[in-house]
């Protein structure tokens, strides 16, 4: 595995390899490595590509379920997990992420990221318009800070309000079909931007 070995200039693998993170992410204690780790391959794949990592693709066994195995990959970059911490990342943060310094013109491909790690987009039947789908797109996170944080960016980026559930465990932020509809090619302005596909072809009628 070769380290990046210097602060990474933003793009958009760069940003949505960070929405990856901030979801399935790991930033370990000893102030070094970096883990990511999902039940998609493909996702596990795409983030090595994004980063340009030789590490190799390992799995691991869920500490909550210990019949499911997860791909994971994990690699060290001191310069890396410094400016990830700059950015509003830390070691055990999923209670306690708050805001995340993202700039403007990448906050698309963060976010598509946060969709693609911890996300959903789903697509049925509406029950009383047989011709007519239903769509929902939702974000989850376990802090309440971040999801506020998040709903705040998606209104000033795109001006779509959406709405915030607050359950016991998780908050979620969602949005219905129409507003949806205006998130969805903002998420995917090209054909070519990174991201887990079989999400993409879900709502690919909609865009």
């Amino acid at each position: 595995m070769k380290p990046l070995g210097k602060i990474p200039k933003w793009n958009s693998k760069i940003a949505y390899a960070i929405g990856l993170i901030t979801t399935d992410g790991c930033l370990s204690p000893d102030g070094r490595h970096i883990e990511f780790s999902s039940k998609d391959k493909k996702l596990v794949e795409t983030f090595r590509n994004c980063l340009s990592l030789k590490a190799k693709i390992g799995r691991k066994v869920s500490q909550m379920n210990p019949e499911k195995r997860y791909y994971r990959i994990q690699f060290g970059d001191v310069i890396l997990y410094r400016w990830l911490l700059e950015l509003g990342l830390m070691p055990n943060k999923s209670k306690v992420i708050g805001s995340l310094k993202i700039p403007k013109e990448y906050f698309a491909d963060f976010l598509r990221g946060h969709l693609d790690g911890d996300g959903t987009i789903r697509v049925y039947q509406d029950p009383i318009y047989k011709n007519s789908q239903r769509l929902y797109i939702t974000f989850l996170s376990a802090s309440m800070k971040h999801i506020q944080w998040l709903h705040e960016e998606i209104i000033s980026s795109i001006g779509i309000k959406g709405f915030r559930g607050t359950p016991p465990r998780i908050f979620s932020l969602t949005f219905a079909k129409q507003e949806s509809m205006k998130l969805l090619p903002y998420l995917y302005y090209a054909n070519n931007v990174p991201c887990l596909q079989r999400k993409r072809k879900r709502a690919e009628s909609f865009l």
